[in-house]
C-alpha cells in the first residue's frame, strides 16, 4: 500500500490543476479543425522533442519496463534504443516527404500513395491499435496505481474516471493542449523517475559494483541469447526495428507532432530532441526493476514492482513527485492517443463524406470523438489484468499486426513501381498469414518468439507483395509521371539543415556508448 502524505496530495492536486489550466487556455481561441487537430502546424522543436518522448513515455512503460526488467531482464529497454535508432533513419528518408506532403494524417499519405481503399484500411487499423494497446494499455496502468493509493476503488472504475478526466481537456483544446501539457509533464516525468531511480541505487550504497554483485548477470545485459523470453538477439535485429518504425513512422499519435511542426528543420529537431531523450528510460525506468531482484519479495505479478518500489522505499513527501510524474505519463499519452484517433475518425472516415461540413460542424465532432473512444478504451482497460504483463500484451500485438503494415509502407516508398492493388492484396494477405501465425503460437505450435516473428512477417509480406505486384503486371503500376510516383520522389525534396547531421551523429554515439555499456 502507498501512503501519502499532505505534501504529496499538494503536489498531485496542483498538477491536476495546472494541466486542467493548460487546457482550458489552449481553449481561448475556439480552434477550427487544423487547430484542433494539428496546433495550426506552429509547433517549434523543444515542443515536438517533448511532445513524441512525453507521449511514448505513459504510465504503460512506468509500470511494464520495470515489471519486464524484474522477470526477464533490461533487455526490454532494447525498445528505448532502437527508437533513437529509427528517428534518425526516419528523419532522412521518410521526414522530408512527409513535411513536403503535408497530410494531416498517414493513412491520408498512404491514400496518396495508392488509393482511399488503403486509406480506410491503415486508419482502421491504427484505431484499433489505438483503443486496445495505447489507450486502455496506459488506462489500465494509471488505474493499477491509483487503486493502491485509494483502497476500495475497483479497477474498472479508476479506469474509467481517468478516461473521463483526460478526454475532457483533450476535447476542449485539440493538439495544442495535449502538446503543451506535454511540455509541463515531460519535466515531470523525467524528474519523479530520476527520484525514484536514484533512491533505488542508494540501497546499493551508490556504488555499481554492489549493483552487479548482487543483481544476477542476466538482468543487466541488453543482448541476449536466442532462447531468452525477454529480447533474443535476433528479435533485436530483425522484429524490433519493423515495430519500431511503425511506432515512430506510422503510428498517427505519434507522427501527429510531427505533422504539427511548422516547418522541415522543427520537425528534425524535435525528433532529435526526442530521440536523445529515449536513451533516459534504460537508467530511470528500467534499470531500478532490475535492481528491485534483490529487495523485493517474489511478485505474484511484474507489473507490481514500480507500486512496490514507491510504496517501500520513496521516503514521505516525495512520493507525490513519482505519483505526480506516472499521471504526468498517463495524461500525456492518453490524451495523445485520443486526440489522434479522433482526427483518424473525423479525417479519414467523415471529411470525404462530408466535404460540405464547416469547421465548426468538424471541430464539434471531432471532440465527441474523443469523448466516445475515451469511454470504449476505460472500458476494455481492465481486460488487460488477464493477460501476462502490461509490456508483453503491448509488444505482441504490435509484432503481429504492425509488420506487414510496415512492408506496404517501406515497399510502398522504395518503388514506385507498386500499385494500389498489388499492395492492397499483399497487406491482406500479410495480416492472414499474420492471423495464421498467432493461433499457431497460442496453440504451442509454433514455438518462436514474438520478436522474432514481427521480422519473419515483414520478410513474408513483402514477398506476398512482390508476387501480387508481378500477377498483377503493368496494369496495377502506377506510370513515372503519376502523382503517386512524385509523391516518393527523391527529387525536389527540402534538404535538412547541417546541424541536424551532427545531431544524429550525437545519437548514434550515445546508441554505441549505451551497447557497450551494457553488452
Amino acid at each position: 500500500m502507498i501512503h501519502l502524505q499532505v505534501l504529496d496530495l499538494y503536489a498531485i492536486a496542483a498538477y491536476f490543476a495546472v494541466t486542467l489550466g493548460i487546457g482550458l487556455w489552449a481553449t481561448r481561441a475556439r480552434p477550427t479543425a487544423s487547430e484542433l487537430f494539428l496546433a495550426g502546424r506552429s509547433l517549434g522543436p523543444v515542443a515536438v522533442g517533448f511532445s513524441l518522448f512525453a507521449s511514448n513515455i505513459s504510465s504503460d512503460t512506468l509500470i511494464g519496463l520495470p515489471g519486464a526488467a524484474y522477470r526477464t531482464g533490461i533487455s526490454a529497454a532494447n525498445y528505448e534504443w532502437m527508437a533513437s535508432l529509427v528517428l534518425v533513419f526516419s528523419m532522412f528518408w521518410v521526414l522530408p516527404v512527409l513535411m513536403r506532403a503535408r497530410v494531416t494524417t498517414m493513412p491520408e499519405l498512404m491514400e496518396r500513395r495508392f488509393d482511399r481503399r488503403m486509406r480506410k484500411y491503415l486508419s482502421a487499423v491504427t484505431l484499433f491499435l489505438s483503443l486496445v494497446l495505447d489507450t486502455a494499455g496506459t488506462l489500465y496502468a494509471g488505474a493499477l496505481v491509483i487503486t493502491a493509493l485509494v483502497p476500495g476503488v475497483s479497477l474498472g472504475t479508476t479506469a474509467f474516471g481517468l478516461a473521463l478526466f483526460t478526454a475532457a481537456y483533450t476535447a476542449a483544446g485539440g493538439l495544442r493542449a495535449v502538446v503543451y501539457t506535454d511540455v509541463m509533464q515531460a519535466v515531470v516525468l523525467l524528474a519523479g523517475s530520476a527520484v525514484l531511480a536514484w533512491t533505488v541505487f542508494g540501497h546499493y550504497d551508490h556504488s555499481w559494483a554492489q549493483v552487479l554483485e548482487r543483481v544476477p548477470a542476466s538482468h543487466l545485459s541488453l543482448i541476449r541469447p536466442l532462447d531468452d523470453p525477454g529480447v533474443p538477439w535476433l528479435g533485436l535485429i530483425t522484429g524490433l526495428p519493423v515495430v519500431g518504425f511503425y511506432y515512430w513512422t506510422m503510428n498517427q499519435y505519434i507522427v501527429q507532432r510531427v505533422l504539427g511542426a511548422r516547418d522541415l528543420p522543427a520537425a528534425g529537431r524535435g525528433a532529435m530532441f526526442a530521440a536523445g531523450l529515449k536513451l533516459l528510460p534504460l537508467f530511470l525506468m528500467t534499470l531500478p526493476g532490475a535492481m528491485a531482484i534483490p529487495l523485493l519479495p517474489p511478485l505474484q505479478h511484474p507489473d507490481q514492482v514500480w507500486p512496490q518500489l514507491v510504496a517501500r522505499y520513496i521516503p514521505s513527501g516525495m512520493a507525490g513527485l513519482i505519483i505526480a510524474g506516472l499521471l504526468a505519463a498517463l495524461m500525456s499519452t492518453c490524451s495523445a492517443t485520443l486526440n489522434s484517433a479522433a482526427t483518424l475518425l473525423t479525417v479519414d472516415f467523415v471529411e470525404p463524406r462530408r466535404a460540405h461540413w464547416s469547421q465548426a460542424q468538424l471541430t464539434t465532432l471531432g471532440r465527441v470523438f474523443t469523448l466516445i473512444i475515451a469511454l470504449a478504451a476505460g472500458l476494455w482497460a481492465p481486460q488487460i489484468q488477464n493477460f501476462q504483463g502490461l509490456w508483453s500484451y503491448l509488444q505482441q500485438v504490435f509484432a503481429y499486426v504492425a509488420s506487414p503494415l510496415v512492408a506496404i509502407f517501406v515497399f510502398g516508398l522504395a518503388s514506385p513501381r507498386l500499385g494500389p492493388k498489388a499492395a492492397l492484396r499483399g497487406l491482406a494477405s500479410g495480416h492472414a498469414l499474420s492471423a495464421l501465425i498467432f493461433l499457431g503460437e497460442r496453440a504451442g505450435w509454433v514455438p518462436i518468439h514474438f520478436t522474432v516473428i514481427g521480422g519473419v512477417l515483414f520478410v513474408l509480406t513483402l514477398l506476398l507483395t512482390a508476387g501480387w505486384m508481378r500477377a498483377l503486371g503493368a496494369a496495377d503500376r502506377p506510370s513515372p509521371d503519376s502523382a503517386r510516383a512524385k509523391l516518393i520522389s527523391r527529387v525536389g525534396l527540402p534538404r535538412l539543415p547541417s546541424d541536424l547531421r551532427w545531431s544524429a551523429g550525437v545519437v548514434l554515439l550515445g546508441i554505441a556508448g549505451t551497447l557497450w555499456m551494457f553488452w
